[in-house]
């Protein structure tokens, strides 16, 4: 059991949660593709394609990454994918249904996963969207763009930010 105002659980992803985490991933692209125009069928096929693309692509580049379900009264309710190094954990993805989001879930996931950080010293580094609400999210709970590491290239949509545990600053 994860502590914090809701009762939160979590188990490692079973393959038996690829329609859960596909639906996962609509819902947080949702938004974005509503504005597009396709049918129901071209956002279908879209959203499998990417989806199967990104599982890929993580499971190639982080492939010892601890992924678990978070479930909320012992219904699914998001993920947590998370590389814990010994020096530093990279947040690979924090995700929640729409349905448990902006009410505190991912502020309390957050807070339970940085002073775990905080308890092995170690950073907490992340990517995230330029003009992602979660930014300022990160930003109240001490993220800050890391120096020099922003933008990767000119062109990339994404900031890196880091959380270091007052146990390691200066």
């Amino acid at each position: 059991m994860l502590r914090g105002t809701v009762p939160l659980a979590s188990r490692p992803i079973a393959p038996s949660d690829n329609d859960f985490l596909f639906a996962l991933y609509v819902s947080a692209r949702e938004g974005e593709l509503a504005a597009w125009g396709w049918t129901p069928a071209q956002r279908e096929a879209f959203l499998r394609m990417q989806w199967l693309a990104r599982g890929r692509d993580w499971g190639a580049r982080y492939p010892t990454a601890e992924d678990r379900v978070v479930l909320v009264d012992g219904q699914p309710a998001g993920r947590l994918l998370v590389v814990r190094g010994e020096k530093e954990w990279r947040l690979v993805d924090i995700a929640l249904l729409s349905s448990h989001r902006g009410g505190g879930l991912g502020t309390q996931l957050l807070r339970e996963l940085l002073e775990a950080a905080g308890e092995a010293r170690v950073c907490v580094r992340l990517h995230v969207l330029h003009d992602s609400p979660a930014r300022g999210l990160y930003s109240r709970l001490g993220f800050q763009v890391e120096p020099g590491a922003l933008p990767a290239r000119e062109d990339s949509p994404y900031v890196a930010m880091e959380w270091t545990p007052a146990s390691c600053a200066g």
